[in-house]
């Protein structure tokens, strides 16, 4: 009668024991996705903080030219001399559209088309790694370095 007791209370000591670690994994595993949500959202803000100081310079540049450009134009009378600013143009509102307006939203709505209709072109060559293939080559190499050690250099 006492065995039946003591199997019970191991039993549900075992149950909570998984309940527990089934617990433990779960919110180990909404930390990682949090953890890597943030870094993904601090590496957009270094990203488009970077496009702006990049617009900051390269408007600069482009007023300067502009003002160069215009001041050529007026001594020599020759339109050759304002072509480059057609190039110019499209660099400075390309940067400006990624760094103020709203390019990023684009991107995000095209790579969100690519992955729903065109997932086939995001397929790595071989497919997905296995263990399999991951143990296969460790060993390789450790076959590799036992027959081919490496000798430091003198």
């Amino acid at each position: 009668m006492g065995q039946g007791k003591s199997k019970d209370a191991t039993d549900e000591a075992q149950r909570k024991q998984q309940e527990f670690v089934a617990e433990v994994n779960r919110v180990s595993l909404e930390r990682q996705i949090q953890l890597q949500n943030q870094m993904r959202q601090r590496i957009m803000a270094m990203q488009v903080a970077r496009a702006r100081e990049l617009f900051f310079w390269l408007g600069a540049f482009y007023g300067v030219a502009t003002l160069g450009m215009l001041a050529g134009f007026r001594r020599t009378r020759k339109p050759g001399v304002l072509v480059p600013l057609l190039p110019l143009t499209f660099v400075v509102a390309y940067h400006g559209d990624m760094a103020y307006g709203n390019k990023l939203h684009r991107i995000r709505t095209e790579a969100e088309n690519i992955m729903q209709f065109e997932e086939e072109i995001l397929d790595l060559p071989c497919g997905l790694p296995t263990t399999s293939s991951l143990d296969l080559a460790r060993m390789q190499e450790e076959e590799e370095k036992r027959f081919h050690p490496h000798t430091p250099p003198l």
